[in-house]
């Protein structure tokens, strides 16, 4: 069920039987030279709408921008910093947790996202507190990376070994050739890549990895791979959604 395709009566129905939503989130950045920019934003749309399906729960619209600021010398990347992105995040839980929402699953597809969507959640369990929301007590949010997921790491090991790397990485580039087939990019990629993993400024970023991989070979990647990444990040997920939501 998805929030954006459904009028309120239906919204205002699903809550008499579940008060808990899916909420995909990635970025728009750069991911080398054959992978979309949307790349983060389409795996965990793509997985959260499944994971909607098989667990019965509304998913919200995908939040496209994250926090890719170390991207941003690279043409096409959109970052919000930090701080705004934890406003938003607060924005959009507030209203939601007003009309009864309690439980908030991000499916998350960027790892930059990771650190101020956990900021963003102690912003907002404050901040509920201080409106005094009577079911301010109840929420809670949990953040799920489906890049991470145990079976989804081990298939990539097994497929790429180290060339996997840690951006722009076959397997995520992978996912959105099952998703998207039509949008498929070829190009010749250099034989050395860096594969440190600091991440310091834009400029500096882009002066580490000049092609915008950090340590990947996304030439690997097939569609073949990306349904077995999906099918392996909707299983997980839609079981780890269902402890989380039956959580005490």
């Amino acid at each position: 069920m998805l929030l954006h395709l459904s009028t309120w009566q239906e919204v205002e129905e699903y809550l008499q039987r579940s008060r808990g939503i899916i909420v995909p989130i990635g970025s728009t950045e750069q991911h080398g030279p054959t992978g979309l920019i949307g790349t983060d934003a389409i795996c965990a749309e793509a997985i959260a709408s499944a994971v909607g399906k098989v667990t019965q729960a509304i998913v919200a619209p995908t939040i496209n921008v994250g926090m890719a600021l170390h991207h941003t010398a690279f043409p096409g990347t959109i970052s919000l910093r930090p701080s705004t992105m934890i406003q938003l995040v607060k924005d959009y839980l507030t209203c939601l947790v007003k009309t009864g929402f309690c439980k908030f699953y991000f499916i998350n597809g960027h790892g930059g996202n990771i650190a101020t969507l956990k900021a963003a959640f102690s912003e907002t369990y404050a901040h509920l507190a201080d409106l005094q929301l009577s079911n301010a007590s109840q929420v809670q949010c949990q953040v799920a990376n489906w890049f991470m997921c145990a079976d989804v790491y081990k298939l990539a090991k097994e497929l790429y070994g180290s060339e996997e790397g840690s951006h722009a990485t076959p397997s995520e580039v992978a996912l959105t050739q099952y998703v998207y087939p039509d949008s498929i990019k070829q190009g010749n990629l250099s034989a050395e890549v860096n594969k440190e993993r600091k991440i310091y400024s834009a400029t500096d970023f882009r002066d580490r990895y000049p092609d915008g991989r950090m340590g990947s070979n996304p030439n690997l990647a097939t569609p073949e791979h990306g349904k077995q990444f999906y099918d392996l990040a909707v299983k997980e997920l839609s079981n780890r959604y269902l402890e989380f939501l039956n959580s005490q």
